[in-house]
């Protein structure tokens, strides 16, 4: 009996611990922790704008590729950091190597595409840019802008013996970060450039928006939490798309 006595007051203690738990709200940050936080974010922009550094170190580690490698570099913002941590189970045994840095725009990545892409001796360079641009990240864009970056970013590419593959922009109905910019146009207009400038110049066009939008111009459900970043199902969706654009890209390649 002592023993069923002493398991009933654990049980009762556990619960008694576990409804506190649940009781007590999460931590949020404090105003000092936000300000330090904008800061570092500020210091970050202006010393390093394009962020560099994120993969200095990772680069420096990297052995060029082996003589008969079909090594791919997939070059964007968040929706391509985010992909990576999935590429050994989406991509297996492929040398497939992500450069994605949150929130970043075209001009930054601009910047870094000698250091994050040419220096990494890819075959192919799978670029997804554009929306943070639509979204103001770094201030206001035009389409046009936005098409000079990518243009440029592709005929380095092509300058060094890489193959780009110009991605669409995935579909958005409204940025959780910027409403009530109605981008989904703009993202239809800058993917249809996007189309015809890669039939027209060599490249590699990546539908993803096909697959993925709505009536609306947004994201499908199921395949994003937030309307913009695609899960674990919409990475999924994405990785035969993205297998079959680099195969083409292999193919001229040759």
């Amino acid at each position: 009996m002592k023993k069923y006595a002493r398991a009933a007051a654990m049980l009762l203690f556990l619960s008694a611990t576990t409804a506190a738990a649940q009781a007590t709200p999460p931590t949020q940050p404090t105003a000092d922790e936000i300000a330090k936080r904008r800061a570092a974010q500020e210091e970050q922009l202006h010393n390093d704008w394009p962020n560099l550094e994120r993969y200095r170190e990772a680069n420096a580690k990297l052995s060029p590729p082996l003589k008969n490698e079909n090594r791919v570099v997939f070059f964007g913002n968040s929706i391509t950091q985010g992909w990576a941590p999935y590429f050994p189970t989406m991509f297996p045994g492929k040398p497939y190597i992500g450069r994605g840095i949150g929130g970043q725009t075209t001009p930054q990545m601009l910047v870094r595409f000698r250091q994050d892409v040419i220096d990494l001796k890819p075959k192919v360079v799978v670029i997804l840019a554009g929306t943070n641009d639509i979204a103001g990240n770094t201030g206001p864009s035009t389409l046009e802008m936005i098409e000079d970056n990518l243009a440029s970013m592709a005929e380095l590419a092509k300058a060094n013996g890489v193959v780009p593959v110009l991605s669409s922009i995935l579909p958005v109905f409204d940025y959780p970060w910027r409403p009530g910019l109605e981008p989904a146009p703009k993202i239809i207009a800058l993917n249809k450039w996007m189309k015809d400038y890669a039939r027209a110049h060599g490249a590699v066009y990546l539908d993803y928006h096909s697959a993925m939008a709505d009536a609306r111009g947004g994201m499908r459900d199921g395949l994003s939490s937030d309307g913009v970043h695609p899960n674990e199902t919409g990475y999924k969706l994405m990785a035969p798309l993205a297998e079959k654009a680099i195969a083409e890209a292999l193919r001229g390649k040759r």
